[in-house]
């Protein structure tokens, strides 16, 4: 059960530990049942963000679109797609405590556990309408390279969206990040369709940043070939 008496003081070293560790599934299983408290606390604008960019730029039936939702966690951009009229769900990820958290919500058609990264996603190939990532591309999660597998599990002409931080600690990932998904634009793969780029991220969890660090979204679209 969550603790409601949580502060920003208390979550600072909970959010400065997933900033800066290479996070296993028992950091998240430990942080599951406070999480989503955690994350309003920490004001964290993403899954809101990713939610209106899809939102703007969809065509065809919502209701009826499978979105795969990879390190979906708790289920907060579901929650926000959901409200966006987004109906079927798949969820993924590595933490057994985040899952359930995510299964009492009801909003997943699917859930399944799975080592994300070094293995391959368990999902077949151009079978989702939308692929998400929110929150899991950084340099303590997720390799960028896993940007070409959201990329094979989305349908021809579905849409792929990601998110990274764009504080100090993060500023190679981000590019790196980047640099994959500009380069498989040149390859044909798929259409930029926005990129929104975000001063108020989150509230700053170390003394060297200011009150909040950016962040940014990024919308592509699959071709249809």
């Amino acid at each position: 059960m969550a603790n409601s008496s949580r502060t920003f003081a208390d979550i600072r070293s909970v959010v400065l530990s997933a900033h800066s560790n290479k996070c296993d599934e028992g950091f998240y299983n430990n942080w599951a049942e406070n999480y989503d408290q955690d994350l309003e606390i920490l004001d964290y604008h993403a899954p809101l963000l990713v939610a209106e960019c899809l939102s703007s730029a969809f065509e065809g039936e919502r209701e009826k679109a499978v979105v795969l939702d990879v390190a979906c966690g708790t289920g907060l951009a579901c929650s926000s797609l959901q409200k966006k009229g987004f109906q079927y769900f798949v969820g993924l990820d590595s933490s057994a405590k985040m899952l359930e958290v995510a299964k009492r919500k009801g909003l997943y058609q699917e859930l399944k556990q799975c080592l994300l990264g070094p293995t391959a996603l368990p999902i077949k190939a151009g079978t989702c309408d939308v692929v998400i990532a929110v929150g899991a591309l950084s340099c303590t999660h997720l390799p960028v390279t896993i940007v070409r597998e959201l990329w094979q599990v989305a349908k021809p002409g579905g849409y792929v969206c990601v998110t990274t931080r764009g504080n100090e600690s993060n500023k190679e990932y981000k590019n790196h990040l980047e640099r994959i998904l500009s380069e498989m634009e040149m390859e044909g793969l798929w259409n930029r369709i926005s990129v929104m780029e975000v001063e108020r991220w989150e509230k700053a969890v170390c003394d060297a940043e200011s009150e909040y660090i950016p962040g940014a979204v990024y919308l592509y679209r699959k071709s249809e070939k």
